[in-house]
């Protein structure tokens, strides 16, 4: 049994190895959704409106995607 405060370094490597994950995922959906959505060609300092649905679109699918692709890896690693 571990003392109270003691740092486990299997906990540690568990959650850097999800910070790493996460900071992937964000920059793909950044790079991708940032590609499909706003113009080279910067006119405004703020996004349109339709830069902003298609931002929110392509977000919610990109993380539904990613979920679902997740759960499959799941089952299949659990046959």
């Amino acid at each position: 049994m571990q003392a109270q405060g003691a740092i486990n370094p299997q906990n540690i490597a568990m959650a850097e190895q999800e910070l790493e994950m996460t900071t992937d995922l964000f920059n793909r959906i950044t790079e991708s959704c940032h590609k499909k959505c706003i113009s080279t060609k910067y006119k405004d300092s703020e996004l349109a409106s339709g830069e902003t649905s298609c931002i929110d679109l392509c977000v919610a699918k990109f993380i539904e995607v990613n979920m679902k692709i997740g759960e499959k890896m799941q089952t299949m690693g659990g046959q």
